[in-house]
């Protein structure tokens, strides 16, 4: 399309053209959040920068370059109620580029996409050319896809992927999460203590990640789990979010007096149903997050797991690098501690 074009990206992000060409030429001039949201928006409107390298160039560089995929719909990504984590992972990500002269390549994939044969692949920039390549994935992909891109590209994960623990992972660690989470709930008081998630299009592999550390750290603890305190997940599930926050109100009646969310934004989407049904935040019942990401200054302050996205990133790249320099060997699986915000949504519990 004619009329997409560096000019946009600048219009669009109110940077100099001059600026947005820097970024896809590694000038170490440009803040790597810059060049993660130009990447980020060239992604968006489908613009490919293409290098111009003389025949000789190509023959003697030793670039790495990526292609970083990212599993969400576009307007999900972008809604803009909270920064994505996958735009603080690609901060990294970026940096990485920008100090060793990588090209960096963004594609979305819708979570639709089952196979390689899916539209959202389709102009995606190297997968024809596979030398000097590395893939990154941020967020679940369907299994056959991570299956069959291991099999034609160096490839890491910036999550655990479900079934594929034989590809390369960076992510967080959940257990040290989960466990501050709850160290901080029974150091205000609380005994009863349920879980929360939901479900997604693709398997979240995150989120029974987070829900294995929660029963390993009540029981390590000896705490007594109520499976009707578990909201969410086999083989408590409902058919739609509504229904999940109705069954935890309930539980809230019930007794229970902190939820451990796996995510943020189920976090949340519960303080706001909670609200709604009068039921008082922390006063009546405590909330955690995992993520580290808050929202609008109306909404009070999560406590949660604050994330290291850009060290992932980072870390990524370079694992990725490593691998496309040594194609073959053992995958490795680095996780990466968050730290325990203490913010406003965690009280002892009444009496």
């Amino acid at each position: 399309m004619s009329e997409v074009n560096q000019q946009v990206i600048a219009d669009r992000l109110g940077l100099s053209r001059a600026t947005v060409s820097r970024c896809f030429t590694n000038h170490a001039g440009i803040s790597a959040a810059t060049r993660a949201k130009v990447f980020e928006l060239a992604a968006e409107i489908g613009y490919v920068h293409l290098e111009n390298r003389s025949p000789s160039a190509r023959k003697t560089k030793k670039n790495v370059n990526f292609t970083v995929l990212i599993c969400s719909e576009k307007e999900e990504y972008f809604k803009g109620d909270y920064q994505s984590p996958g735009a603080q992972i690609l901060e990294g990500v970026a940096e990485y580029g920008q100090l060793h002269k990588s090209r960096v390549d963004v594609s979305f994939i819708s979570p639709d996409a089952t196979d390689l044969n899916h539209p959202s692949f389709h102009g995606v920039p190297g997968l024809k050319d596979r030398k000097d390549r590395g893939i990154l994935l941020i967020y679940p992909f369907h299994k056959d896809i991570v299956q069959k891109l291991s099999l034609h590209f160096p490839l890491v994960s910036l999550v655990d992927q479900q079934q594929h623990a034989l590809i390369d992972c960076v992510d967080v660690d959940h257990y040290s999460g989960i466990s501050a989470s709850i160290e901080h709930l029974i150091a205000a008081g609380h005994e009863r203590i349920g879980f929360s998630t939901r479900d997604y299009a693709v398997s979240a592999s995150w989120s029974f990640r987070r829900y294995s550390a929660f029963l390993e750290k009540m029981a390590r603890l000896k705490m007594k789990i109520r499976p009707e305190d578990i909201i969410g997940i086999h083989p408590r599930t409902f058919e739609s979010t509504a229904a999940n926050l109705a069954a935890a109100a309930q539980q809230t009646r019930d007794g229970v007096t902190a939820w451990v969310c796996a995510a943020d934004h189920q976090a949340f989407d519960m303080i706001h149903a909670f609200q709604k049904l009068g039921i008082k935040i922390p006063s009546e019942v405590s909330v955690t997050g995992f993520d580290g990401i808050q929202r609008s200054h109306s909404d009070p302050k999560l406590s949660t797991i604050q994330i290291p996205f850009r060290a992932i990133g980072m870390t990524g790249a370079e694992r990725l690098a490593s691998r496309i320099h040594k194609r073959f060997g053992g995958a490795q699986h680095i996780y990466i501690s968050g730290e325990l915000n203490k913010g406003e949504t965690v009280a002892a519990p009444q009496k």
